[in-house]
């Protein structure tokens, strides 16, 4: 197996775990911190040397590893999360041809990381931070990316503010995972070499 289809699924599961906390949050209001700090730390590593070093280390990602695992073998049971990776992995092909759009994202984040830095990823404000550079652009793309919840939770703004902070993240693993070569043929035709790479990186 190569280096890269193996490093393909490891972009995979960091968009798989963030998507899952937008899912959590939206249902309950409540978000696992770890996973959360992992996801939005991921969007200030713009430059990191290899993908492992975007999630800080393996452990970083290892809640989407267990998360990718289980829907490859036919065990998950959220069907809502698949539909909303297949948005965000449209949303990704139009997002990356929005030079625009990039490059307004990515000046937002270098804006944000000082205070990232300083406060935390998680902070209120660097959830506010995001969640507006998000609203302000890749929400203006389409297909837009629709989040389905309790609406108690989605009509508070700081529950949408992390929402978007989060698919923000989401994004950033959807663009690592293109430009590792990843496309839509890896889900038809390697699910076995993909649970295979995910039980690696599991060891």
């Amino acid at each position: 197996m190569s280096n890269r289809f193996s490093e393909r699924v490891l972009a995979l599961a960091g968009m798989a775990q963030a998507l899952q906390q937008v899912r959590r949050i939206a249902e309950t209001g409540q978000s696992e911190a770890a996973v959360v700090q992992a996801s939005l730390d991921s969007v200030f590593r713009i430059d990191a040397a290899s993908p492992v070093e975007v999630y800080g280390q393996i452990s970083g990602v290892s809640s989407g590893l267990r998360l990718l695992r289980s829907y490859l073998g036919n065990e998950a049971r959220d069907e809502a999360l698949p539909k909303l990776a297949l948005s965000v992995l449209q949303l990704e092909r139009r997002f990356v041809r929005e030079t625009n759009t990039v490059n307004a994202v990515g000046s937002g984040i270098s804006e944000i990381a000082p205070q990232a830095q300083a406060h935390g990823s998680t902070h209120p404000e660097v959830l506010a931070a995001l969640g507006g550079l998000y609203a302000d652009t890749i929400s203006h793309l389409r297909p837009r990316v629709m989040v389905q919840g309790n609406p108690h939770y989605l009509g508070q703004p700081g529950v949408v503010a992390e929402i978007r902070a989060i698919l923000l993240a989401a994004m950033r693993s959807a663009v690592l995972w293109r430009q590792l070569g990843g496309s839509y043929w890896d889900f038809l035709i390697s699910r076995k070499a993909m649970l295979e790479a995910a039980d690696e990186w599991l060891r």
